[in-house]
């Protein structure tokens, strides 16, 4: 049935990938290809990530025209709890282009022709749920301090965050919430994108060779997730427009750290003294 197969991948028996173990020099491997990728085709890649902060932008501007001044800080720091599904296109791209295929930006929406593209809209659709619920939960964490009448103005709702015992509760309780959702999404999707577009394992596998790969790799994994957010955070500074060149890099380097962290089928397995893998063969 459709619904198994998007939980369950292909086969009657769903195969678990074998995870490594990876260390910081993995990370700087794999952000350095992400910035070669980048590199080697940036102003379409540029212009796909141009989406990211035009919607940033935008759920800016409602939040100043609508009056919703204290889901500011929480927008702009849950974008990286979408960033995994918002990097699927440039996963796509990576994925070409380490098998020599034509990599223009055209190209990055063939993911939709993939066999696990309902397995990847289904992990979308989580992520969405889960940034619903952060922000319903900041939403809820500001009121119980503030209660439920929205700051008049920008400066005074500043004021009343840096200046105010009732700020600096939501600032501790707020950063902490955040990092319990932030962790969450980095267990279970740091590896599940870029394995379900490379082979067609359903979503469970998915989720659970992401979550082995992050307690395999508890300290490397963490670092992973501080390189992404203060990079996501001094990409957003400038009305997220640098966004536009961290969200590419970051997606082409999330690619490669799969590939260093789950190991190929066996009958894809390539002799190289580096452990890296070839452009020219087809490893999905």
């Amino acid at each position: 049935m459709a619904h198994f197969h998007i939980v369950a991948g292909a086969n009657d028996t769903p195969a678990h990938p074998v995870v490594r173990k990876i260390t910081p020099a993995d990370l700087k491997e794999a952000l350095a290809r992400g910035f070669d990728d980048f590199w080697a085709m940036p102003s379409h890649l540029a212009f796909l990530g141009l989406i990211y902060p035009i919607v940033g932008v935008c759920l800016a501007a409602l939040t100043f025209t609508n009056n919703a001044l204290p889901l500011l800080y929480p927008l702009a720091t849950g974008f990286a709890l979408v960033g995994p599904f918002a990097g699927v296109g440039l996963y796509e791209i990576s994925r070409r282009r380490e098998l020599g295929l034509p990599t223009s930006w055209r190209n990055a929406f063939e993911v939709l022709y993939s066999p696990s593209i309902p397995s990847i809209a289904a992990m979308g659709v989580l992520l969405l749920v889960i940034f619903l619920a952060w922000l319903t939960s900041a939403r809820m964490l500001y009121e119980s301090l503030f209660g439920y009448a929205a700051p008049p103005s920008y400066s005074q709702f500043i004021n009343q965050i840096l200046t105010t015992p009732q700020g600096m509760q939501l600032m501790i309780w707020g950063n902490a919430l955040g990092f319990v959702f932030a962790l969450v999404v980095l267990s279970i999707s740091v590896i599940s994108f870029p394995l379900l577009l490379d082979r067609d394992v359903g979503v469970a596998v998915a989720i659970y060779t992401s979550v082995k790969a992050v307690a395999m790799n508890p300290v490397t994994m963490a670092l992973w997730g501080l390189i992404v957010a203060a990079a996501l955070l001094v990409g957003s500074i400038p009305l997220f427009v640098g966004l536009a060149i961290v969200m590419p890099v970051l997606g082409h380097a999330t690619w490669h750290l799969y590939r260093r962290v789950v190991e190929p089928p066996a009958a894809e397995k390539v002799n190289m003294p580096d452990g890296s893998f070839p452009r020219s063969v087809d490893l999905s």
